[in-house]
C-alpha cells in the first residue's frame, strides 16, 4: 500500500534553516509529482510547493518563493523540502502528498515551529 513516511522539522529560530524529508513506498515514485503543503495554527491547509515526474519543474506558493526549495531523489524515493531564511509565520504542520492513481495519499505530518 502507498505509505508516505515524514522526518525532519523541530524549533529552528528564525532565519534558521531545516529540512523535511518525505520517504514513499507502494508506487512508482519516480512517476508522479509530489506534493508539501501545510497547516498554520487556526488556519486550512496552504499548498506550499511541488515537483513534477518530468523533469523535476518546480512551483512554489508566493509565501515561500525564493526561500524554500523542494527537491526530490528517485533513487531514494524521497522528497524533500529544504526551508531557509525561516519566519515565525512558517510555523506550522507540515505535510508531503501526492496523488496516486486518482487518490491523495499524506504523509503522518511534521511539525516546524519558528521560534526565539
Amino acid at each position: 500500500q502507498v505509505q508516505l513516511v515524514q522526518s525532519g522539522g523541530g524549533l529552528v529560530q528564525p532565519g534558521g534553516s531545516l529540512r523535511l524529508s518525505c520517504a514513499a513506498s507502494g508506487f512508482t515514485f519516480s512517476h508522479y509529482a509530489m506534493h508539501w503543503y501545510r497547516r498554520l495554527p487556526g488556519e486550512g491547509p496552504e499548498w506550499v510547493a511541488t515537483i513534477s515526474s518530468v523533469n523535476d519543474h518546480t512551483a512554489y506558493a508566493h509565501t515561500v518563493k525564493g526561500r524554500f526549495a523542494i527537491a526530490r531523489d528517485n533513487s531514494k524515493n524521497t522528497v524533500y523540502l529544504q526551508m531557509n531564511s525561516l519566519k515565525p509565520e512558517d510555523t506550522a504542520m507540515y505535510y508531503c502528498g501526492a496523488r496516486v492513481q486518482r487518490q491523495d495519499y499524506w504523509g503522518q505530518g511534521t511539525q516546524v515551529t519558528v521560534s526565539s
